[in-house]
Formats: C-alpha cells, structure tokens, sequence
C-alpha cells in the first residue's frame, strides 16, 4: 500500500499538523487492519483514500485516529489532496472527496495554496457545568457542536496558557474540546485556538481543520466578517486562511511531503 506522511498548514517541514496518507487498490481493508495502521503511525489521523472515477477527480476517504474512526478530518483531507497534486500526477484544479461527512472539495489556487471546501457545523450554546471543567480557566461561554465543545475564553493569553485535565477530558460525551479566543492587536490573526481530545488518541492536535468549521461560524457572527486568518496555537502551530460562504466554510493552507513509501501488509 502506497503511504505518505504529509505536514498540513505548514509551509515548511517539522511544523503544522502531520497526516498519513494511505491508497488503497481495490476494496478497502477490513476496519481492524486500517486502525492498526493508524495506531501503528500514531499520527493525530491516517487518512485512507480510493479511487472513484476514471480521471482520479473524486475519491472516497476514511480517517482514522489513533484510537478510532472518525467523521470528518481536515488536515489529513489537505494532505491527501497534496499527495494526489503533488506525487499522484492527477492533473485537476479540484477534487471531490466522498465521506461520512458528505461530499468535501479541495481546491488548488496559486502558489501551492489548498482550500477545503467543508460544510458548516451546527453550534448551539449551552450553560457551564462542571463536567466540562477540564481547564486551568473558565469560559465566558459554552458552545456545543456536531462532535466538540467550543471554549470561548476572554483573552489570547488565556488560550497560550492554558493547561488541560487529559484524564478528566477523556471522560466526556463528545469527541473533544476546542478553546478559542479573539486575536489581540498586531497579532495578524482574527482569533486563535487550540484542540484537545484525549477520547480518540489525541492529547492536542497541533493544527485541526474541522474545528473551524465550528470556529468559522461562530466569529463571523462575533466579528461580522467573512474573511479570516486563523492561528492553532500549539507547539507546532499554523495558519488557516478562512471564508464563511453560507452553508460552507473554505479553509486554506499549504502542505509539505516529508515521507514516501510503502505499508507491508
């Protein structure tokens, strides 16, 4: 089985969020072997894409983490999306991914640019309870998605300093949360954020594209704009370029290949 590992929303090695990307030749694999592979990378997602059409234009995508399966993944879309421009000779502008999720695109633009093309998340706000006191602070609201809970802290500071309860976190009913504050002046960014989610194998992700499609909505309510440029803040960071377009959320960033090779299975 072809493989690459991919950093996503990274414009250079070692930083942004790293993604195996795996192709798979006919059927899919049993789901226990497609876990083992992602438990086996240890990577935040290993991504399994298949070949749909003819022209290598659409393709079908699974993602796992290293503890589960999951719905909809980001970083690792880009990344595959990276690896079909860049090593898979498929000469497209665009690629249509089928998932759990829905259809996903991903587009090229100038200069090596990716943009997801997800749809938005549902968010909901909900009261405080101590179940989800899993921080060093407490929020100034509550927002609940499709699969995260959404901390809106008062400052960027907060957000660079905070600390999570891994244990505590792990208990929770949904996938994980996502912490998030508004950008302080000459920062360069609209808001900052950082994602937990030791429930699926993940302590903090270091870039995560999905969430923003909670974030996205949320501050352009907040902010009254459309147009944003984003920061994870953990310790490899990266910037997300992103746009409110009704339904969906576009969400761009660049990709650097750090491995090619093959899975013996």
């Amino acid at each position: 089985m072809k493989f690459y590992q991919v950093d996503s929303f990274a414009n250079r090695l070692f930083s942004g969020n790293p993604a195996g990307i795996c192709i798979v030749a006919g059927d899919w694999p049993k789901k226990s072997v497609m876990q083992s592979i992602a438990a086996e990378n240890n990577l935040s997602e290993t991504a399994f894409i298949k070949q749909r059409d003819t022209q290598g234009q659409e393709w079908d995508i699974r993602w796992f983490a290293p503890l589960a399966e999951v719905n909809l993944c980001g970083h690792a879309t880009l990344a595959a999306a990276h690896v079909l421009f860049s090593h898979e000779n498929i000469n497209a502008q665009k690629l249509a991914f089928n998932s759990n999720s829905g259809q996903l695109f991903v587009e090229k633009q100038q200069h090596g640019l990716l943009v997801l093309d997800f749809p938005k998340d549902n968010i909901r706000q909900i009261e405080w309870n101590k179940k989800l006191d899993c921080f060093n602070f407490t929020p100034k609201q509550v927002w609940c998605g499709t699969e995260e809970y959404m901390l809106i802290a008062e400052s960027q500071s907060q957000i660079y300093n905070a600390v999570c309860d891994l244990e505590k976190a792990a208990k929770i009913d949904l996938s994980g949360f996502i912490i998030t504050a508004e950008g302080e002046d000459g920062s360069g960014f609209d808001f900052v954020s950082r994602y937990f989610s030791p429930k699926i194998g993940i302590n903090e992700d270091p870039v995560t594209g999905s969430t923003h499609t909670l974030l996205v909505p949320y501050w352009q309510k907040v902010l009254k704009k459309d147009e944003f440029i984003a920061y994870q803040a953990s310790a490899r960071g990266g910037a997300l370029f992103c746009h409110a377009l009704g339904e969906r959320v576009k969400i761009g960033g660049y990709a650097v290949t750090f491995l090619q090779g093959e899975i013996l299975l």
